[in-house]
């Protein structure tokens, strides 16, 4: 399965040394893959507030790795705007704003709503095929609660309508912009019961694809991208 995910995808947020790795993430091929989704996590989860220093020789003790992999996971959040580097403090949590979020959301919004769109019009036979086992897959998974497994699959559905879209210069796009909203897209997980809710949002999707309705494809999966970005605002703040 996950062989599978990532022939997929290859188409197309206390002090540092307080924490602690967290369970049920999803683990990426790298070290410092692994590293900076854990720390991305636990940012957005407000685990590591706004302000506190990660310091590479304390993070590289904690995760049992070398400062290489540390080096590249901070230059990685740096790049999705959860980290800043300040003079004499070295990598700190940044402060992300909520104008902000809705900011990047709505351009990966629109951008995706762009792929879903020509991706109902375009996919070959043999796409449609694969989308639909994919989706059955994902159910399986959260059925199963499995959330790394979702998080995964879910990164490889968007990743296929990228491709499935048959328009090279939009999947590189999006895909540019998608490496910085994806700390804060995988964040969404963690807020109840929203597995199976992006579950059914991508079901819509897929059903507006398989019938060649290009506005309709297009429509769910803003709407898709709305709900995510909602989800974000429950995490923290549950009410």
């Amino acid at each position: 399965m996950a062989e599978a995910n990532e022939q997929r995808q290859h188409r197309a947020v206390g002090k540092a040394r307080e924490i602690t790795p967290l369970p049920g993430l999803p683990m990426g091929k790298t070290r410092a893959e692994r590293l900076r989704a854990d720390l991305a996590e636990q940012i957005l989860l407000g685990r590591i507030l706004p302000g506190t220093a990660l310091d590479e020789v304390t993070l590289a003790g904690r995760y049992n790795v070398s400062r290489t992999p540390v080096r590249e996971a901070l230059r990685e959040l740096a790049a999705a705007g959860l980290v800043e580097h300040r003079a004499h403090r070295g990598a700190v949590v940044s402060t992300l704003t909520e104008r902000q979020l809705d900011e990047m959301f709505t351009v990966m919004a629109d951008l995706e709503a762009i792929c879903a769109g020509y991706a109902a019009i375009a996919m070959t036979p043999a796409e449609r095929t694969e989308l639909e086992t994919m989706h059955a897959e994902a159910g399986e998974m959260v059925r199963r609660g499995d959330l790394a497994a979702y998080t995964e699959a879910n990164d490889a559905f968007h990743a296929f309508v990228y491709a499935a879209s048959h328009n090279t210069f939009l999947a590189e796009t999006v895909l540019g912009v998608r490496r910085r909203v994806s700390p804060f897209r995988r964040a969404q997980f963690r807020s109840l019961g929203r597995l199976a809710i992006s579950h059914r949002e991508h079901g819509l999707v897929i059903d507006a694809m398989l019938r060649g309705d290009r506005e309709g494809a297009a429509r769910e999966m803003r709407a898709h991208l709305e709900s995510s970005r909602a989800s974000l605002s429950h995490i923290n703040d549950p009410r």
